[in-house]
């Protein structure tokens, strides 16, 4: 499915980290495998250290951490906001939404539309989608879309597969309307004949908590986890990444009429360094113009990753500069989904540490 969008742009970017960084090495004691095969998995992946919020931070508390500084520094004003989205698989509550927690915790105007986008990795472009066709409407000019998560809650601390490349962390980006901008071409596809590649199997009513759940079992691989953790296929990933992410760009570029070496930058969802040099070099792109770094400093926070990309690789040069951007995310779904956007002069491009 293809989406067009016209007078619309991004007009500042905020991440939000936690300051507790845990590096790789002093997590090796709690895998069961030897020191050697973790430390040669270390430079294969890209593992390197992660941001993991304190004990019982939720999303709600990067979210509103963010938008307070955001608010104070002056950059929006809440009677600017006419709606607020927030993408995230670690909501708050199950009720009430967790986007009208942050609402009233911070007081915007009741005249303001609130919502809550249950998705993962390709959430910031699920989200953005939103955001534009929200800003169609005569009477919002401003969006707040928030993407985060604080997924190291969801994940066995024994599970080398995962818990390795996982991050916590929030992003604000303020959306609005613009007639001087060029056309935003954007795309998506989805398979949910293959949800089970990235699962929490309990938790939901389908298969509530429950000792039986919370029981630890090793998988072949080795790793330990209960079903109340995340279980994610590897090899099934990255197989789904390398068949369905080039053929996508390529529709994409297609469709907007233009070629890769037109783009300035592929900005793409951090699932780990390996996955993605693989696929820079499968689409013939070089590093520099697709950065793999987001892993091994933050984590993989899923959709939060391609805001963190924006704000950590680019930052000031989006403040000061325009460029053509490509956004991808892959993932949890299974969804698949890309961007094209023109993308410069923001008001704030930043990262900040909770």
């Amino acid at each position: 499915m293809n989406f067009k969008f016209s007078n619309k742009k991004i007009t500042g970017i905020l991440s939000v980290v936690p300051k507790n960084t845990v590096k790789f090495e002093e997590e090796i004691d709690n895998y069961n495998f030897s020191k050697k095969q973790s430390m040669k998995l270390e430079k294969i992946m890209g593992y390197g250290e992660h941001r993991i919020a304190e004990k019982n931070t939720c999303v709600s508390d990067l979210c509103i951490f963010g938008l307070r500084y955001i608010l104070n520094e002056g950059f929006l004003r809440k009677d600017e906001i006419d709606a607020l989205i927030l993408v995230t698989s670690t909501p708050d509550y199950f009720m009430p939404p967790t986007s009208n927690v942050i609402q009233g915790e911070l007081g915007l105007p009741q005249d303001i539309i609130c919502m809550d986008i249950n998705q993962g990795c390709a959430g910031f472009l699920i989200g953005l989608f939103q955001a534009f066709s929200f800003l169609e409407q005569e009477e919002i000019n401003k969006v707040v879309l928030l993407n985060a998560d604080v997924i190291s809650r969801k994940v066995s601390k024994k599970d080398r597969n995962s818990y390795p490349l996982i991050g916590d962390a929030a992003a604000i980006t303020v959306v609005e309307k613009d007639n001087n901008c060029s056309k935003i071409i954007g795309n998506i596809k989805m398979d949910g004949t293959r949800c089970n590649a990235i699962i929490m199997p309990a938790g939901g009513l389908k298969i509530p908590y429950s000792k039986e759940t919370s029981i630890v079992k090793v998988d072949s691989e080795g790793n330990a986890r209960s079903l109340n953790d995340m279980n994610m296929d590897g090899k099934a990933i990255f197989d789904f990444v390398q068949k369905e992410v080039p053929p996508m760009i390529d529709d994409l570029l297609r469709e907007a009429g233009t070629t890769k070496n037109k783009v300035d930058y592929f900005m793409f969802h951090q699932p780990n360094k390996f996955m993605l040099e693989r696929l820079a070099d499968k689409m013939e792109i070089s590093y520099d113009k697709m950065p793999n770094n987001i892993v091994g400093k933050f984590g993989n926070s899923n959709g939060v990753t391609i805001p963190i990309n924006l704000t950590y690789n680019l930052g000031d040069k989006l403040m000061n500069n325009s460029y053509t951007i490509c956004l991808a995310g892959f993932g949890v779904g299974l969804v698949w989904s890309s961007m094209l956007v023109k993308m410069g002069g923001l008001s704030f491009c930043e990262m900040i540490e909770y």
